[in-house]
C-alpha cells in the first residue's frame, strides 16, 4: 500500500522527501495547542502536585524532627526528674538513720537516767529501810539492855539518861568488836 502511493506520488511529480507545507502548518498548529494545553493546565496541575508532596514530605520530616526533639527533652526532663528523686531519696534516707541514731540515743539516754534515778532511790530507800532498822534495833536491843542489865544488877533502870548511855556503850562495844572481826577475817582472806 506504501508503495503504491508512491508511484502515484512519484507519478504526480511529489517529491516525498519535501513536506507539504500545509500538514506542517496544520501539525505545528496542533502541536501548539497542545502545548498551550498542557502548559497552561496540566503543568500547573503536576507542579501543585509535585509541590503538595513535597511540603507532606518535608512537613512529615520537620514534624519527625520535632517530635524526635521533643521526646529527647522529655527523656532529658525525665532522666533529671529520676536523678533528683533518687538523690532525694538518698537525702531521706540518710536523714531517717541520723533521725533513726538520735532516737536511739536520747533513749539510751533516758533510759541511762532513768536507771541511775531507780538506784539513786533505791539506794536512798535502803539507806532509810537500814537507819530506820538500827533505830529500831537500837531501841529493841536498849529496851533489852536495860532490863537485862536491871535483871543483872538488881536495881531498876528506869533512868531514861543512864538506860540510854548503857545502850549506847554496850552497842559502841560491839560495834567494835564486829570491825576487829572483819578485820582480821579480810586479812585472811587476803593470806
Amino acid at each position: 500500500m506504501i508503495r503504491s502511493e508512491m508511484v502515484i506520488a512519484a507519478a504526480e511529480g511529489a517529491n516525498p522527501l519535501i513536506p507539504n507545507w500545509w500538514e506542517v502548518l496544520v501539525t505545528a498548529t496542533g502541536f501548539a495547542v497542545l502545548m498551550f494545553i498542557v502548559v497552561k493546565f496540566v503543568v500547573p496541575a503536576l507542579e501543585k502536585s509535585y509541590q503538595d508532596r513535597v511540603d507532606a514530605i518535608e512537613g512529615g520530616l520537620e514534624r519527625a524532627e520535632a517530635a524526635q526533639a521533643e521526646a529527647n527533652a522529655m527523656k532529658a526532663d525525665y532522666q533529671q526528674q529520676l536523678q533528683d528523686a533518687r538523690a532525694e531519696a538518698s537525702q531521706v534516707r540518710e536523714e531517717a538513720r541520723i533521725e533513726a541514731a538520735q532516737i536511739v540515743a536520747e533513749a539510751r539516754e533516758r533510759a541511762s537516767e532513768e536507771a541511775a534515778r531507780i538506784t539513786e532511790q533505791a539506794s536512798v530507800q535502803i539507806a532509810a529501810e537500814r537507819n530506820q532498822a538500827v533505830s529500831s534495833l537500837r531501841t529493841e536491843v536498849g529496851t533489852l539492855a536495860s532490863s537485862l542489865a536491871a535483871k543483872i544488877i538488881g536495881e531498876s533502870l528506869d533512868d531514861d539518861e543512864r538506860s540510854r548511855r548503857v545502850v549506847d556503850r554496850f552497842l559502841a562495844d560491839l560495834e567494835r568488836d564486829q570491825a576487829v572481826q572483819s578485820t582480821a577475817s579480810s586479812a585472811g582472806a587476803s593470806e
